[in-house]
């Protein structure tokens, strides 16, 4: 079958694969039709790892998927054949005592999509567990779809916030995460949501969005500007999604008392921390991998209209155009938010 392969690092193919076509009793079959590129794809395409998980051998890209059931095992008794999907991308061990606890995206041994040396989904065809596919609305493109996945990151950040209707959010850094994440806090109960970047191209996308109050950090000083605008007391809720060592600043000059601090951008360095503000403020803080339990509700509030992802989306390649597509994803322009590749018509 042919697939977007990463040979190595800087290596991309559009080639055959043999990937599984048989379904087991439990699995569906699902002809796929739109994919979006992630961060990590491309972190893995220029880096060839993250962390502990690194590329030994080729591997297919992709786990934002969405598309349409076209075979179900016997045991199969809540999706058929035609039905419109989004596919959570990882597979889990329902006896581990992380998915018992609902803790599953903390279970070491979860087989996660585009993850070494598991395979993604930029192929025509792909088997999964039937119990981590979810339907999809008519009325909800495939596109949308696609971007269940990294909304359901941004929701797991909002549901660990633990917000109170009407508090103030202020999210670090304005790519797809920090966007979803913003859009997730004001679904959550934020009456507004700031949100930052030191690049001002990138803030351009919140026009679509009333309440997402974009600050460009090469013109204007962030706390001043929110301290300004609470009035002294600062923001309730903190999103960390930059990754960026220096955000970490302004969990200490821009949250109020007994704020909640999330953090979400992953960083692989060391982060200074002023306790003394820590402790005498009462912040708290949680941390963010992955998610669980998060597609249905991700997939209700896109539904429902409540939450809006179509200006998140720049730009579809064709299938065929999947090398290119990454190599446009891999330049950063500050301009793109989300790139999605179109598998089948």
């Amino acid at each position: 079958m042919k697939a977007l392969v990463l040979e190595k690092q800087l290596e991309l193919s559009l080639r055959d694969i043999d990937l599984p076509t048989i379904i087991g009793p439990d699995d569906v079959k699902i002809k796929m039709h739109t994919v979006g590129i992630c961060g990590s794809d491309i972190h893995y395409y220029e880096h060839g790892k993250i962390g502990q998980w690194e590329v030994k051998a080729p591997m297919v890209l992709g786990h934002e998927g969405a598309g349409t059931v076209i075979e179900v095992g016997e045991n199969e008794k809540i999706l058929s054949v035609g039905d419109r999907v989004c596919i959570e991308p990882q597979v889990v061990d329902k006896k581990s005592k992380e998915y018992k606890l609902g803790l599953y995206n903390y279970d070491q041994k979860v087989k996660f999509w585009a993850t070494p040396p598991i395979h993604g989904c930029l192929a025509p065809e792909v088997v999964f567990p039937g119990d981590m596919v979810f339907k999809i609305p008519d009325h909800l493109s495939f596109a949308e779809g696609a971007m269940v996945e990294p909304l359901a990151v941004g929701m797991q950040g909002a549901t660990k916030a633990k917000i109170i209707p009407g508090q103030i959010g202020l999210v670090m850094g304005c790519g797809p995460i920090g966007l979803v994440t913003a859009l997730a806090a004001l679904a959550g109960g934020c009456a507004q949501v700031y949100i930052c970047d030191i690049l001002s191209e990138k803030l351009k996308v919140c026009e679509n969005y009333p309440n997402i109050i974009p600050i460009d950090l090469s013109k204007e000083d962030l706390a001043k500007r929110i301290m300004k605008d609470t009035g002294g007391w600062g923001v309730d809720r903190f999103f960390e999604c930059s990754g960026a060592v220096k955000a970490y600043e302004a969990i200490f000059s821009c949250c109020s008392p007994g704020a909640h601090i999330v953090l979400i951008g992953n960083n692989a360095v060391p982060v200074p921390m002023n306790w003394a503000i820590l402790f005498a403020k009462g912040l708290e803080f949680q941390t963010v991998h992955r998610y669980s339990h998060q597609y249905e509700t991700s997939i209700r509030l896109l539904s429902s209209g409540q939450i809006d992802v179509k200006p998140l989306i720049t730009e579809t390649f064709n299938f065929d155009q999947s090398v290119e597509a990454f190599e446009r994803a891999a330049e950063h322009r500050a301009t793109d938010v989300k790139l999605q590749i179109l598998v089948n018509d």
